[in-house]
């Protein structure tokens, strides 16, 4: 497996944090598992998205706070927010994820949990909210994921909590940012790592 995965060090805030990662996504495709849930292994890559977040993230004062990650891949966003203090759930739908996640943390000397979460049965992240912080990189790559996570995110927090989604410029962001800007004021920011994109952050309306 090892001689399977390569390592990248980003730096975040001042530290930097090497991630494992698939030598070769492509090579993790699996007919079955695509036939099964059109399943493809997205987890597998840095994302530019996941980058750009790390780094505000990382640079935050995060002392206690519990914070959710939704679709953490790498686990990149989860790793600098524990770097930064917080009290980490990181979660991903792919088992293979969250296997490389734990590795990546114990890599990185952290603590965070990491679990194996389908945002279709998202119960045990509803039983824990509200989270003061949620947070999710490049999530909107597949319109079924606005679909479900449109009604799950005013879910996760409460008045004082706040949700930060990367995003590079997906075709599915705009009508999804639209459709919860009903729920959510939303602001927006530019990160160098996503040109055609944007970080942005909500907190419900009240």
């Amino acid at each position: 497996m090892d001689d399977d995965l390569v390592e990248e060090v980003v730096g975040v805030a001042g530290r930097d944090l090497a991630v494992l990662r698939p030598r070769d996504a492509e090579a993790l495709l699996s007919e079955d598992d695509f036939a099964h849930d059109e399943f493809l292994p997205y987890w597998a890559e840095l994302w530019p998205s996941a980058t750009a977040l790390a780094r505000v993230i990382g640079a935050r004062a995060l002392r206690g706070r519990r914070t959710l990650e939704l679709g953490c891949g790498l686990g990149l966003v989860g790793l600098a927010a524990a770097a930064a203090g917080a009290r980490v759930t990181a979660t991903d739908w792919a088992p293979d994820s969250i296997a490389l996640l734990e590795r990546n943390a114990a890599r990185n000397g952290l603590t965070l949990e990491a679990l194996c979460v389908d945002w279709a049965s998202p119960g045990v992240l509803v039983e824990r909210a509200p989270w003061e912080l949620v947070l999710a990189s490049d999530v909107l790559y597949e319109a079924r994921n606005g679909v479900a996570l449109a009604p799950l995110l005013p879910r996760l927090i409460d008045a004082r909590g706040e949700i930060w989604l990367a995003d590079p410029g997906r075709r599915e962001a705009g009508p999804f940012l639209e459709r919860i800007g009903e729920v959510f004021d939303i602001e927006t920011r530019t990160a160098p790592e996503i040109p055609q994109g944007a970080i942005h952050r909500m907190r419900l309306r009240r």
